[in-house]
C-alpha cells in the first residue's frame, strides 16, 4: 500500500488542478465577455432586479476569483464564494422552470456550486500556489523555532 502513495498523491494533485482549471476556466471567459457587453449585461441584471452597479463586483470575482481558482491562491475562501455566488445566480436568474433552457441553467449553477463544495472542502491540492504558501510558512516557522 505504502508503495502506491505517490502515485496516489500525484493523481490526487492532477484531478484536483484539472478540476480547479475547468471550474475557473468558465468564469474567466464569462468575466472578459462582461467587460465587452458591460451595458447589455447591466441591462440584463436590471430586467431581473439585480442592481446594475453590481457588475463591476461580478467581473471583479469572475476574472480574478477565477484566476484565483486556478492558480490554487486563497482556494476555501473564493472556494465558498463562488459556491454562494453559484446558487445565487440560479435563484436569481434561472427560476423560470417553465422554460426548459432556464431549467437546465438552474441545474448547471447548482451543479458548479457543488463542484465548488468540494474545493472549498479537499482544498486545492499539491500542485498550488496554497501549498507552495503553506511550504514556505512552515519552513519559516521551523526556523524560528
Amino acid at each position: 500500500m505504502d508503495a502506491l502513495q505517490p502515485v496516489e498523491g500525484r493523481f490526487a494533485a492532477a484531478g484536483l488542478l484539472a478540476g480547479r482549471l475547468l471550474l475557473a476556466f468558465i468564469f474567466v471567459h464569462e468575466g472578459w465577455t462582461l467587460i465587452g457587453n458591460f451595458s447589455g449585461a447591466a441591462a440584463y441584471m436590471q430586467k431581473f432586479g439585480v442592481p446594475g452597479l453590481l457588475l463591476p463586483a461580478v467581473i471583479a470575482l469572475e476574472l480574478g476569483g477565477g484566476l484565483l481558482i486556478a492558480l490554487g491562491a486563497f482556494t476555501r475562501p473564493m472556494a465558498s464564494l463562488f459556491a454562494i455566488f453559484c446558487v445565487l445566480t440560479a435563484v436569481l436568474f434561472h427560476w423560470q422552470f417553465g422554460d426548459r433552457n432556464q431549467l437546465l441553467h438552474f441545474q448547471k449553477d447548482l451543479a458548479i456550486a457543488g463542484g465548488f463544495l468540494i474545493l472549498a472542502v479537499s482544498g486545492p491540492g499539491d500542485w498550488s500556489l496554497d501549498r507552495c504558501f503553506n511550504l514556505i510558512l512552515h519552513r519559516f516557522q521551523d526556523r524560528a523555532a
